[in-house]
């Protein structure tokens, strides 16, 4: 499900679990947190790189998982501690105190974003594709909208979300998702290079400078995030959300009201 990876200067987490096309179930979170947890006591590892196994990076949360959730009398308290989860990781990762860089050779969809967003440079092949469905099954991005508001600005956080645009990797480049597009079989060489001038840097000048960028310049993208949470929980109990959940399960499209 997970795999670590060290090789001074970095560290490798990377999502494997092809069959739900590395989807984010709570036991993938919980595994994720973990992994930068012991990365974070490798005096060693100088940065992280945040990779997947298969053609798709992350398609976001695990639904079948959601739907099994939703399925329930009052689900409620559930859907407070999934959302709750899912914070915590993005917080983990804005906070680690050494750089984060996501390494993408496929398509990235829904909570995926906010891994590549939550990372501190993303990496990319000309192949990988950047979308958000969630309006599509009746819930909200909300984690994904503020980290997008962040990072890119409330335009083109609007296209993505409310528009149902879909960006390749020159447009996520040119708009700021992405930093470096280089050839599939060099993603992971290009994110290891760049480990290797981090680790020619003073360590606590690259954490005091990550925690300027994400805890002091963003301290309001740490209070969105809690707000973003509680509206992903609420979204969830709406009927809109049972039906979303309910097609993909069913493999049709939703019959919203």
């Amino acid at each position: 499900m997970i795999k670590t990876v060290k090789q001074n200067p970095s560290g490798t987490i990377a999502l494997d679990y092809p069959i739900t096309r590395n989807a984010l179930s709570r036991e993938m979170v919980a595994a994720l947190i973990e992994a930068f947890s012991d990365f974070h006591r490798e005096k060693s590892v100088r940065a992280v790189i945040l990779t997947a196994k298969g053609a798709v990076f992350c398609s976001g949360v695990d639904l079948k998982e959601w739907h099994t959730i939703a399925k329930e009398n009052e689900p409620f308290e559930q859907w407070q501690e999934v959302a709750s989860e899912l914070q915590e990781l993005v917080e983990v990762m804005l906070r680690f105190p050494k750089p984060i860089i996501a390494c993408i050779d496929g398509s990235v969809h829904g909570m995926g974003l906010a891994l590549a967003l939550a990372s501190d440079l993303v990496i990319t092949s000309p192949r990988s594709t950047f979308a958000l469905s969630a309006s599509k099954l009746g819930l909200i991005s909300g984690l994904v909208a503020p980290l997008l508001a962040f990072r890119c600005g409330g335009g083109v956080a609007a296209k993505l979300l409310l528009g149902g645009d879909s960006m390749d990797a020159v447009e996520a480049y040119r708009v700021g998702v992405v930093h470096h597009i280089v050839a599939s079989e060099l993603t992971w060489a290009k994110a290891h290079e760049i480990s290797g001038k981090i680790a020619q840097c003073a360590p606590e000048s690259i954490q005091m400078t990550k925690r300027l960028l994400n805890e002091m310049i963003g301290e309001s993208l740490l209070t969105h995030l809690v707000s973003g949470a509680a509206a992903m929980a609420t979204a969830c109990t709406t009927s809109a959300a049972i039906e979303g959940l309910a097609a993909f399960s069913e493999k049709r499209e939703p019959k919203f009201p």
